[in-house]
This record gives C-alpha cells, sequence and structure tokens, in this order.
C-alpha cells in the first residue's frame, strides 16, 4: 500500500509578512501608492505628531524658563528678607568690645539661617582687618569655596545696595550635584566692618516638577496625536469607502459586467456622485447593447451574404473557367474579355472567402487545429510554392533558418496562410530585391521574418497597416489580386495563436514583418527571437548569405528537407 503524499509548506510561506521586517519597506511602499486612505492617514499621524512635537518643545522650553525665573524671583526675595532681618539685629545693637560684637554677629548669623531657606550661608569681612571685628562665618566652609568666583565677589564688593546671583551646581553628598542658586549682598556692621554676605539656595525640587510637567506633555501630545488619527481614520472612511466602492464598480463595468451599479444613500455630494455615475453605467450599457445588436445584425448580414453568394459564384466561377478554357476560338477581343472574366472571378472568389473568414472573427467561431508543425519546413513549402510569382517579378527570395525546425502545436493551414500572404506582400511592393525570410527560435517561442527592401512606408501609414481594406498609395494597383483583408486576417491568426505580428518599415529601407509563436499555450513572455528593426542592415549585406540549395533531411512525416533540431543553421534560395 502506498503511503500517501504530504505537501509540506515551506516555513518561510507560513510567516505573515508583517513579521518579515525586511518586506517592509516593500509592503509600505505598495499601501502608499495604491491607498488614498494609508496616504492620507500617514500624513495626518506625521504633520500631527510634528505638530505636536514642536508644541510639547517650545511649552517645555516656556515652562522651564518660567519656573526657572519664578524660583529665582522667590530666592531673591528671602534672600533679601534674611540679609533684611540679620541688618536689623546689628543696628540694634551698637556695641564696641569685640566679645560682644561677636555675640551679636552669632545674633544676626542665627537670624539668617532662621529667616532664610538657603542651606549654606557664609559672610566674610571687606576691606582692612579691624581689631574688633567679628570673624569671617560660614556653614561649610569648602563647599562656600567652591561655589564663589572672583568676578562675584568684586561685583559684590562695589555694588553694597544690589543682589547678585549666579546659578551653581551644589553637591547632593553621594558624589553628584543639584541644581542651585548663590546670592551675594552686603551686610555692615556700622562703624566696624562691612561682609560679603552669600545665601546658597537648593533647587532640586524644580528639575522634578519640570520632569512632571514634561511627562505630562508628552503623555497628553502621544494621545492627542492617537486621537487625531482615529478622527481622521473615521472621516476618510467615510469617504474613501464610497470612492472604493466606485472604483470596484468602474472596475466591473470595464470588465463587462454593464449590470453593476453604486449603492445611493443620502443626499450629500457623494450621493448626488452615485446617482450620476449609474446614470451614466445606464447610458453605456443601453448604447453598449445598441452597437453590440448593431454589430451583430452586421455581422449576419456578412456572413448571409457571403453564404448566399457562394452558390451563384460557384456557378459563375464553373461558366468562366468554361468560357477561358474556350478562349483560343475566340477573336482576340472576346479571349482578352473572357481572360480578365476568369481573373475578376478568381478575385471575387477570394474576396468571398476572406469576407466569410472576418465574419467568423467577429463571431468568435474560430477554432484552431492543431498538430505539430516546424516552421522553418513550412516557410520552405511556402517559398517553394511561391517561387513562380516571385520569378515574374525578378525576386530572389532567400531563406536563412538558424531554428525553428523542431515542432510546435500551431494550426499550420492558418500559419501558412500569414507567411503567403507576408510573402506575397513582399514580392508584390520589393520592387524586385532580394526578400529574406527568417525562421528562429528560442525557448518560449518560435518567429518567422519576412523582410523586403522596397519602397516602405512612412511612419503614419504603418499604424494603419492591418486596418481592413486599407492601402498606403490608394494609386498603386494590386498586381497579384488581393483583397485588402490579408495582412487584417493575419493578424487575427496570430493572435488567435496567441502570438504576435509585428511590422517595422522605413520609407527607402523596406519592410520587416515578424510573426512570432509561443511554444507552449501560454502568452508571450520575452522578445521575438527575431528582432522586428532590423537595425542598419542594406541590400549589399545580403551577398554574404549565399545562393546556397536547400538541405535534404528526413522529415518527421518521412518526408525529404530541414533538419529536426533546431541547432543546425539553414539557408536556402528560392
Amino acid at each position: 500500500m502506498t503511503a500517501p503524499i504530504t505537501a509540506v509548506t515551506p516555513a518561510r510561506a507560513r510567516i505573515p509578512w508583517w513579521r518579515l521586517w525586511r518586506a517592509w519597506p516593500g509592503e509600505i511602499a505598495g499601501l502608499w501608492r495604491r491607498s488614498l486612505r494609508f496616504r492620507t492617514i500617514l500624513v495626518t499621524i506625521g504633520l500631527t505628531a510634528l505638530a505636536v512635537v514642536v508644541a510639547c518643545v517650545w511649552m517645555a522650553l516656556a515652562i522651564q524658563n518660567d519656573l526657572f525665573a519664578s524660583r529665582k524671583d522667590q530666592v531673591l526675595m528671602d534672600a533679601e528678607q534674611a540679609r533684611a532681618a540679620a541688618q536689623r539685629t546689628l543696628d540694634a545693637s551698637v556695641q564696641n568690645d569685640s566679645i560682644q560684637l561677636q555675640n551679636v554677629m552669632t545674633l544676626a548669623f542665627t537670624a539668617l539661617r532662621d529667616q532664610s531657606s538657603a542651606v549654606i550661608v557664609g559672610a566674610y569681612r571687606i576691606g582692612p582687618l579691624v581689631p574688633n571685628a567679628p570673624q569671617d562665618f560660614s556653614t561649610n566652609e569648602e563647599v562656600m569655596n567652591e561655589l564663589l568666583t572672583i568676578p562675584m565677589r568684586a561685583l559684590v564688593r562695589t555694588n553694597p545696595d544690589q543682589q547678585i546671583w549666579q546659578p551653581v551646581a551644589l553637591p547632593d553628598g553621594d558624589d553628584s550635584t543639584v541644581p542651585g542658586i548663590l546670592v551675594g549682598q552686603q551686610l555692615t556692621i556700622e562703624g566696624v566692618a562691612s561682609y560679603e554676605l552669600y545665601l546658597a539656595y537648593d533647587l532640586a525640587n524644580a528639575p522634578e516638577t519640570l520632569t512632571f510637567v514634561q511627562r505630562t506633555l508628552w503623555v497628553v501630545g502621544i494621545g492627542l496625536v492617537l486621537l487625531i488619527s482615529g478622527i481622521a481614520w473615521f472621516v476618510l472612511r467615510s469617504v474613501t469607502t464610497p470612492i472604493s466602492e466606485a472604483a470596484d464598480t468602474s472596475a466591473k463595468l470595464a470588465a463587462g459586467r454593464l449590470d453593476v451599479r453604486l449603492e445611493v444613500h443620502g443626499e450629500d455630494e457623494l450621493a448626488t456622485l452615485g446617482r450620476s455615475f449609474n446614470a451614466m453605467a445606464d447610458s453605456m450599457e443601453s448604447q453598449i447593447k445598441e452597437l453590440a445588436d448593431l454589430s451583430l445584425v452586421q455581422q449576419r448580414f456578412v456572413s448571409d451574404v457571403s453564404h448566399e453568394l457562394r452558390t451563384p459564384m460557384t456557378t459563375i466561377r464553373l461558366a468562366a473557367d468554361m468560357i477561358n478554357d474556350q478562349r483560343d476560338d475566340f477573336d482576340p477581343a472576346t479571349a482578352r474579355a473572357a481572360e480578365l472574366l476568369n481573373a475578376q472571378v478568381q478575385r471575387f472568389e477570394t474576396l468571398l472567402t476572406d469576407l466569410l473568414e472576418i465574419s467568423r472573427y467577429d463571431a468568435g467561431s474560430v477554432q484552431l487545429e492543431l498538430e505539430p508543425t516546424s516552421l522553418a519546413h513550412l516557410a520552405e513549402d511556402v517559398i517553394g510554392s511561391m517561387q513562380q510569382l516571385a520569378e515574374q517579378h525578378g525576386t530572389d527570395v532567400r531563406l536563412v533558418a538558424p531554428g525553428g525546425y523542431s515542432p510546435v502545436d500551431m494550426d499550420p493551414r492558418r500559419v501558412r496562410r500569414v507567411v503567403r500572404n507576408l510573402l506575397g506582400n513582399a514580392i508584390e511592393h520589393g520592387e524586385g530585391r532580394p526578400i529574406v525570410v527568417s525562421v528562429d527560435s528560442n525557448q518560449q517561442a518560435v518567429a518567422i521574418g519576412v523582410r523586403d527592401y522596397g519602397m516602405g512606408m512612412k511612419p503614419e501609414d504603418v499604424e494603419h497597416v492591418f486596418d481592413r481594406f486599407w492601402r498606403a498609395d490608394p494609386s498603386r494597383k494590386r498586381t497579384i489580386g488581393g483583397t485588402g483583408l490579408g495582412l487584417s486576417i493575419a493578424l487575427g491568426d496570430a493572435k488567435l495563436h496567441g502570438g504576435e505580428l509585428a511590422v517595422w518599415s522605413e520609407v527607402g529601407r523596406g519592410t520587416n514583418f515578424v510573426l512570432t509563436l509561443p511554444r507552449q499555450a501560454a502568452p508571450l513572455d520575452g522578445e521575438s527571437p527575431i528582432p522586428v528593426d532590423p537595425g542598419d542592415d542594406a541590400v549589399a549585406a545580403l551577398d554574404d548569405l549565399g545562393l546556397t540549395s536547400p538541405i535534404d533531411l528526413p522529415r518527421a512525416d518521412g518526408a525529404n528537407g530541414g533538419s529536426g533540431t533546431d541547432a543546425a543553421p539553414r539557408g536556402g534560395s528560392a
């Protein structure tokens, strides 16, 4: 018993795209191109976030500046009140004894400590040493010496009635510092000495307050961004959803579903747009149905007329053949009339056949009869069948086939008709110059090119070369009895095979037609084995090809001629 086969999905295929971070840029870029909602929301979030960041930074700086200014004002007021209290103590006790003065200074120092919130207080004599003046004092001499600067002390000494302050970094006790303010002013003992009075204030609570305010601002800012994003998404959804529905409905209409319509709700602008869209769709559906009915009537008319004409045409053809066979017994004028009648009847029959074929293409009732066929062998057969016509026009047809020998599924009758039509046009318009038929192939496709070196066409004429009954030069008569439908039918045959028929032409350099057919039943992918634009070739270059005879090798059907592989080069003259 055979064990069941279990398909194992690769681990990478099971991982969602959002977990593959390398795929994020491509996915985001794709969403940016395809989704108006995503693009608008992303722009809204970006601009809102930028505005919130700018506002938060500005507010944080403003609050920081205001907080420091207000705290500074409080410190200066506190320092002034403390100095005033100490000065009143010194003014109330006028003593000359040094011990008593020292006691008074101690009382003033106590008043400073009680009246102010300073963490460090220090006083230093100004001027020459007075015998009975109280000694300098400081609550922390080492720290105060580190905080005091020469410029500040100079300002305090020269400005007895002003407060001098500067920001400082106060030690925190664990090898760290906290922000602070050092205020300097003068304290005077009348008739004895003046002192530099310094008070250091700790501002550690200010950064904490600022941090709290900044944190609050950022939380509010992020919440504001999310709130605005949600509002933008909701508003955009209400606007873009009808637009998306209109786009989907338009795509369905373009795909041929003429009965789809938009659902209309309300009376606003979107509802008006929906009603206008539905009215346009109704009008399009009505006109398309009318055109389809008219086209169907025309197709039936052409098909019916063509079918009805075949029976009398057959009778006329038989009668014309009989008369043409007996033209030797007629006088010269009657014989010429019989010959012209037979030629025009043949042309009329060909035109009926082409009209029937065109009507089948229009009705979509053409079916391919595929069979493995070598395009190189097919080209050789067509060249051989048209050798007499080429000799009548003095044209040398040369086959160059480096590839295209391996069989490919195609409808040989239709492909042979395309090649015959292209070669016939080249003979008619080639001005008697050589014609090169090239066959080549690659892994995806096989191709055949028919290159003549005749008069060529203008660019505006090339655009219409596949139009029905179109002629580049209406004044130029056809020499081989064409109907004007050959290239249209050839293009239809190429598309029916899933291939393409391309043309290049330039006045004075000739024309090149290239028919490309896929090897498999799949659309063509990649370049044709034969380039449509031949480049800077010239008639003189044809001499390098030489006049070689066909290589007789066994075919798959037992006949001779051609190679069974695409590797052998091939050359020949018709």
